[in-house]
């Protein structure tokens, strides 16, 4: 059974490029999981090699070949295959890349405290801001599965992003220079949140400053069908007519529009246009309506008449 995403949550996907789930998976399949991936008490951890060879050596999790179907990716009754039918993540992947999705890839992130670091006499540092994989133009997009086992504190360093930049296609470590952008976002979180990115979303992990190692699963899911009106299979949705420009709109009440065109604080007042502008398009994309508009953004610059 899955629950599909509401309208509104698909335009705050469209305009920020990603969604959470506060603490959605429940702790017996959050413990399952740290199981099944040979999880050490941090006490009997010498030093992060040790950890991470641990892992290799006793972890249950399946290697997946890029490709495979996510339906057929993990074992019968494992926390990933209970954590894939969850109504509600079931619901998410099946309204942005639709039910027949496969793997590209997964990977479990760890960052470690800093008393591993000197121990070892390393730096430590905190990953820099990127946008996974190299530059990518396309229009159909991925998404991003982030899954926090454990609860994540302030001191651990969760994951920092930077909502809204999705749309803005640079080459992967382009953007590694940003160190912090103003309106930037950290997950601190419950254990069992689960965190649904836009391939493109620009983001990196934090430094750890807690007593304990952080955990981060992530699967990048790819879709095999055109990501149009996955979450309305009625084919319902109807885009509402363009609002007077440049005047107050007295309405208290919030619109799929205003939530498309909500902008963030790293955009400037003028160029963030180009933030709107990419944002109708994309929600041109999801909804099928290849004419919509929002605020007259694109309208006016498709006016050519000869």
């Amino acid at each position: 059974m899955t629950k599909l995403l509401s309208t509104e949550l698909m335009a705050e996907f469209a305009n920020s490029g990603c969604l959470f789930f506060e603490g959605l998976i429940d702790e017996d399949i959050n413990k399952e999981f740290l199981n099944d991936i040979g999880h050490t008490d941090i006490d009997d951890v010498d030093n992060i090699q040790h950890y991470f060879q641990n892992i290799k050596s006793s972890s249950s999790i399946p290697r997946i070949p890029a490709g495979t179907a996510l339906k057929d990716a993990y074992p019968l009754n494992s926390p990933l295959e209970k954590i894939f039918k969850n109504e509600i993540v079931s619901g998410a992947i099946n309204s942005l890349v639709g039910s027949k999705t496969v793997v590209d890839h997964q990977f479990l992130h760890l960052t470690f405290p800093s008393k591993y670091y000197e121990k070892a006499n390393q730096r430590q540092m905190s990953q820099v801001n990127h946008q996974d994989s190299t530059i990518d133009p396309r229009t159909t997009f991925d998404i991003q599965l982030f899954y926090f086992p454990t609860a994540v504190t302030k001191e651990m360093g969760g994951t920092r992003y930077i909502p809204g930049t999705h749309l803005r296609i640079v080459n992967e470590m382009g953007i590694a220079k940003y160190q912090n952008i103003k309106g930037q976002k950290n997950i601190i979180c419950k254990a069992g949140t689960i965190g649904i990115f836009h391939n493109g979303l620009w983001h990196g992990a934090g430094v750890n400053f807690s007593d304990d190692i952080r955990y981060m699963f992530k699967v990048r899911l790819q879709p095999t069908e055109k990501q149009e009106l996955l979450w309305d299979p009625e084919k319902k949705y109807q885009p509402l007519p363009n609002r007077a420009l440049y005047w107050t709109d007295e309405t208290k009440d919030q619109t799929i529009n205003d939530i498309l065109m909500r902008s963030y604080p790293w955009q400037e007042a003028d160029t963030n246009r180009l933030d709107k502008i990419n944002v109708v398009k994309f929600w041109r994309l999801l909804t099928g309506h290849k004419k919509m508009d929002v605020d007259y953004w694109l309208t006016r610059i498709e006016n050519e008449l000869y």
